[in-house]
């Protein structure tokens, strides 16, 4: 392990966390940073600026109000101008390159980097949908990285970024202050949260959801009742920490669709206090309260969904981010994969670890599948003949970790993924030789 990877790693492993989802968080890195009883009073304490970083609208019902004060040592607006840079395998919504395609479609995980790639410049686009500038849709990418991003922070103004760790994990240093997550866990910068990205490992690899629309949030429970799923008390989000660093940095923005450049004189990491709800968090997918049958059948997936971004339609998510972690299947009578389905949502698969339950072999950690809206999709022929002939018994499915980001719309893939030497050519075959068994 490298020495800035041990250093990142001795840092993530003495952070402490402020608990709690959508709370109204407030912390200091120096005592009395934070103003009292105002936002913006006449002169900030300790010589500090006062700044709203708003993630919503003003007038948006409080309930959905994101926003935190930010009390910093040099204010936001002194910079110099912004000028475009190659987007690299970044790609943004509108996605005209192709047409949708409503082909199944399975990759095996993105191949590792080059030398001295960081997380921004190992970000690979593989598809998505709506349009960045109407803040509506989502895009899915997958990152490789091998070097930490020294002297240069990333914010993205079109949408957050729910980062997925699959190997390796991340060092996270927000303006608000530090997470760390790794593999197992998930990891959402607000949007317009400016951050940096450190290894704690030699390489790392994973996914990321761009959700444009509405900011991710807790799943109604209905007639689950008050408990269950995720809870909000095991979301973390970071205490105040600050960086007064006087060298060039450079800051890139994501801006309707491009990469902005611009070299600041000093880190704008440089929040000294905050408070608010406009907040990063990170979130352990092990504490998934897995809710299921105890009875029969195979419930429906949007049982396992984990975080939410609702549309005009009650229901209808723009995006839902959807976890399959481990848990007990005892249906009798019961076919216990998920069952074959065509669907009006479309689901885009990753694998964090392990094995998933409907596909014998093919679909691998780091890997990814697609299946655009109303494409026939289930457990492949190995899964459906060996669950079809089980013994029902009480069964622990302990060895895998899979996602899903569904979402209302079809996901237009990119040239580069329709075209990536890693996409498997030959994915309809792992349905083919499911038999007639009729018999009239």
């Amino acid at each position: 392990m490298s020495e800035q990877a041990e250093q990142a790693r001795k840092t993530a492993e003495a952070l402490e966390y402020l608990t709690g989802f959508g709370n109204e968080h407030s912390s200091e890195a120096v005592p009395g940073a934070l103003p009292a009883g105002r936002n913006s009073p006449q002169r900030s304490p300790l010589g500090l600026y006062a700044e709203q970083l708003s993630g919503s609208a003003f007038t948006e019902p409080r309930g959905h109000n994101r926003r935190s004060w930010l009390y910093r040592i040099r204010p936001s607006a002194a910079h110099p101008p912004f000028t475009r840079t190659d987007n690299g395998a970044l790609r943004s919504a509108p996605f005209t390159e192709a047409a949708a395609d409503p082909n199944r479609l399975r990759w095996n995980p993105l191949p590792d980097a080059a030398p001295g790639t960081d997380f921004l410049a190992g970000l690979w686009t593989l598809g998505g949908n709506g349009d960045a500038t109407q803040r509506s849709g989502m895009a899915i990418h997958l990152y490789s990285a091998n070097a930490s991003m020294t002297d240069r922070v990333f914010s993205d103004s079109d949408g957050e970024l729910l980062i997925v760790p699959e190997r390796g994990g991340l060092l996270l240093r927000t303006e608000l202050g530090l997470l760390s997550a790794g593999p197992g866990e998930v990891a959402l910068i607000p949007r317009g949260v400016r951050f940096r990205v450190e290894l704690l490992d030699e390489d790392a690899r994973g996914y990321v959801c761009e959700n444009y629309g509405r900011p991710f949030e807790l799943p109604d429970l209905g007639p689950i009742g008050a408990n269950g799923l995720a809870a909000a008390r095991d979301f973390r989000s970071p205490v105040a920490a600050y960086e007064d660093v006087e060298r060039p940095t450079e800051v890139v923005n994501k801006f309707c669709g491009n990469l902005w450049t611009a070299t600041y004189d000093h880190s704008p990491l440089d929040v000294v206090a905050w408070y608010g709800t406009h907040t990063p968090y990170v979130y352990d997918l092990h504490r998934f309260n897995v809710i299921g049958s105890i009875s029969y059948d195979h419930p429906d997936p949007s049982i396992f969904t984990v975080l939410t971004s609702p549309s005009d339609t009650p229901g209808l998510a723009g995006v839902d981010f959807v976890v399959f972690a481990p848990r007990w299947l005892v249906g009798e009578d019961t076919f216990r994969p998920p069952y074959f389905h065509r669907n009006v949502m479309s689901e885009y698969m990753g694998l964090i670890e392990g094995a998933y339950d409907a596909k014998a072999e093919g679909f691998v950690p780091g890997g990814g599948s697609l299946h655009n809206m109303m494409s026939a999709h289930g457990p492949d022929r190995e899964t459906f003949d060996k669950a079809s002939a089980a013994e029902l018994r009480p069964q622990k499915i302990e060895d895998g970790l899979a996602f899903m980001f569904e979402t209302r719309w079809p996901i237009t893939t990119t040239t580069q993924a329709a075209g990536a030497d890693h996409l498997q050519r030959g994915y309809d075959d792992v349905w083919q030789g499911l038999q007639r068994h009729f018999r009239a």
